[in-house]
This record gives structure tokens, sequence and C-alpha cells, in this order.
């Protein structure tokens, strides 16, 4: 991990929404650079203090993929803690309104080398290593949508 990463969010508490985008059946992912180690994870990212989830899950879809989104109901949560990083997930449905998928940009220390949907034979080919923790939880599009309650990946 980064020194920059563990500054900006070491030790302390972070609570993300992300958003399950689906195109047919391939899932939306962006492939970030974490101290250069690729991540391939849905989009989301970090709530600011006074926004609403729906607000972030809008602003950070528009960042990191250049889509307008209308996001749906509440699918599932998820708890990461790998000292020093402890993050709250809360991921929801996502509908595109507008746009087509670009590369976006992340104003945090994240780089953004792409988005784009991905099959589930795709996403099965990268390392696990290198998927957020929660795509291992599904074998198909039918089981990641019909997750519930609360994990810990």
């Amino acid at each position: 991990m980064s020194p920059k990463i563990d500054e900006i969010y070491g030790n302390k508490v972070r609570i993300r929404v992300c958003g399950l985008c689906w195109q047919n059946d391939s899932l939306l992912l962006v492939k970030h650079q974490m101290g250069g180690q690729p991540l391939w994870a849905p989009p989301g990212g970090g709530v600011e203090f006074g926004e609403l989830l729906n607000d972030t899950l809008k602003r950070e879809f528009l960042e990191e993929t250049g889509l307008e989104v209308r996001p749906g109901k509440f699918l599932f949560g998820c708890e990461f803690v790998k000292n020093p990083l402890h993050a709250i997930e809360l991921f929801f449905e996502v509908n595109v309104v507008s746009g087509s998928v670009k590369s976006g940009g992340d104003p945090e220390i994240q780089i953004i080398e792409t988005a784009q949907f991905l099959t589930l034979e795709e996403i099965r080919r990268i390392p696990e290593r290198q998927l957020h923790g929660i795509l291992s939880k599904f074998e198909s599009r039918e089981r990641l949508q019909g997750l519930t309650g609360f994990y810990r990946i």
C-alpha cells in the first residue's frame, strides 16, 4: 500500500456507497491502481459529510465512469478491515439514465485506468487478489443480485 493511501484513509472508518450496474449480462467495473496493485471494483466512493447516499452514488458514477445514474434499492453491506484501512460499504442497484462509459478521474488518490462492462467469464479471468472481495461471492448475476445482509470481505 502506498504511503499516500495510508495517510488519507488510514486509521479511520470510511463510509462508502457502491453501485451494481448491469448491461445485459455484464457488470460495470472500474480498474484502479492502488499503490501499484490493480483493483477491479464496482463504481463508488466515500460519503462526504452532509451528503445523501443517493447523491454520493450519482457523483461517484459520474466522476469514475461518465454515466448519469439513478440509484435503485439497497442490496447489501460489506465491511473491509485490513490495517490501517477500515471501510463500511453500502451496495445499491444502479440504472443508467444517460451517457456512455468512459474512464473517469478520481479526485482522491486512486488512479482510474479504465471503466468497462465485464461478463462473468471476463471477471473470472482476473486474479482474485485484484478483485473487490464481494466479487468472489457470486457464481452468477442472479447470485450477486440476490445477496442480502452484511459481509466481511
